[in-house]
């Protein structure tokens, strides 16, 4: 490791290089050991000072104390399309996002730029005002206050009338919804990269922590407890770029469900781009009549003959269903971040998606079922993109159609002066 801190390496998804002149530490040989990075990022040590570097699909970056390993986007503009893509697919506030030239410390990476969302949401809820709620509390008083509580009373203070067991509700700011932004904003002070971004967040964590200074704790036990409603729904956004930050672009469910790595930040894009496609499709609906349900499970279709049960569930990305002409209508929908508009669909995909439209789907026309395969690449691309799946005989029960997304296209559609013209052009070729 130079003085001058560690080598920055960088990679495109998906790609395998070897870099020189670098030298793991034995506390990066550890971590790497421990397999923290297992399944979303191979480290290799050769010879003469040679580091093997393996990505998979997921980009970001991973901070080692002999190396800083960045890993881009193949098939996007950079890292701030994928920004725009976890906006549009978990956020849609339609608040200007980020660009490069907003950072002073050279060419921002994909952590950077959430850091600086992060301040800038942090930033625009201490502007508004920050949300207070009644909490529950247990304390000791000279007088009663909300509910006297008689088993604590004579527990601890039998024959006394000086201090009172009460629990009664306190209307303050020390709550989750500022806690999560706090504990965000303290995390970006001490490791954005920009001085800038750095000032800015410490003294909007400075404020905060005086609203909430209760520690967080477990940051997934804080994700998955959120519920939102009329006096906290303007916090969600804050929240998306804040759990995005602490998780180290492993938000639960979202996008990785991996361990937290400190010097981590890396994103799945196999789930990110499933969630963007599965949001236009939910968008692109509306005004249909036809329902686009997420992730749904069926245990009815495979069915255990001898045991007479279920033998397994069968849960398509995307399921669109309802009515067309009056008579019953089911599209499954596999979406893959795969570029399958430079060669055929994988026969695993071909077989998963022909069984999704053989157990699934139905036509309202009465032809053969389809299953739709959503992919990245540009319009009219598709090496596979109408399959048939035939019996012996020739007879056709089922084709999968795949559908390709120009993800750059799309994104720079979506920032456009109609928006809404994209998600119902994709619904329109996927239902088609």
């Amino acid at each position: 490791m130079g003085s001058d801190g560690p080598v920055p390496l960088e990679l495109t998804e998906y790609a395998t290089r070897v870099f020189n002149g670098v030298r793991l530490t034995e506390a990066d040989r550890r971590l790497v050991a421990g397999g923290a990075f297992d399944g979303r990022l191979r480290l290799r040590e050769l010879r003469g000072d040679r580091l093997e570097v393996a990505a998979a699909q997921y980009v970001g970056t991973v901070r080692l104390e002999a190396a800083e390993i960045r890993v881009v986007p193949k098939h996007l503009g950079g890292e701030l399309d994928v920004l725009r893509m976890v906006d549009h697919a978990w956020g849609r506030v339609r608040n200007p996002l980020p660009t490069a030239q907003g950072l002073a410390g050279g060419r921002p990476h994909l952590r950077d730029l959430v850091c600086l969302m992060v301040v800038e949401h942090g930033e625009r809820l201490l502007r508004h005002g920050v949300r207070r709620d009644y909490v529950t509390t247990e304390d000791d008083l000279r007088v009663v206050r909300g509910r006297l509580l008689p088993d604590r009373q004579l527990l601890h203070h039998h024959g006394r009338l000086d201090l009172l067991a009460c629990r009664f509700e306190e209307h303050e700011a020390d709550v989750t919804d500022n806690r999560l932004c706090a504990a965000a904003l303290a995390l970006a002070a001490r490791t954005a990269r920009d001085e800038g971004v750095r000032a800015r967040a410490r003294r909007a964590a400075g404020l905060f922590a005086q609203h909430a200074p209760t520690p967080l704790g477990d940051v997934r036990a804080a994700l998955a407890g959120l519920t939102y409603h009329r006096h906290n729904e303007h916090y969600r956004p804050a929240h998306l770029w804040a759990g995005l930050l602490l998780t180290g672009g492993g938000l639960d469910g979202l996008f990785s469900p991996g361990p937290l790595v400190s010097g981590a930040f890396l994103i799945d894009m196999n789930l990110l781009f499933e969630a963007f496609v599965t949001r236009l499709l939910e968008d692109g609906a509306e005004g249909s009549g036809l329902r686009v349900e997420r992730q749904t499970s069926h245990s009815s279709v495979l069915f255990d003959e001898r045991a007479r049960h279920g033998y397994g569930t069968v849960r398509p990305d995307v399921l669109v269903s309802g009515l067309r002409s009056g008579l019953p209508y089911r599209l499954p929908v596999d979406v893959k971040y795969k570029l399958y508009a430079e060669r055929k669909v994988s026969p695993a995909d071909l077989y998963q998606a022909a069984f999704y439209a053989h157990a699934l789907g139905r036509r309202a026309d009465g032809r053969p079922p389809v299953c739709a395969l959503v992919h990245p690449g540009p319009a009219g691309s598709g090496g596979g993109d109408r399959v048939a799946a035939r019996t012996l005989e020739g007879a056709v029960t089922a084709r999968v159609r795949a559908v390709p997304l120009d993800v750059r296209a799309t994104l720079a559609e979506l920032g456009g002066p109609d928006p809404g013209a994209v998600p119902a052009r994709l619904f329109r070729e996927v239902t088609g």
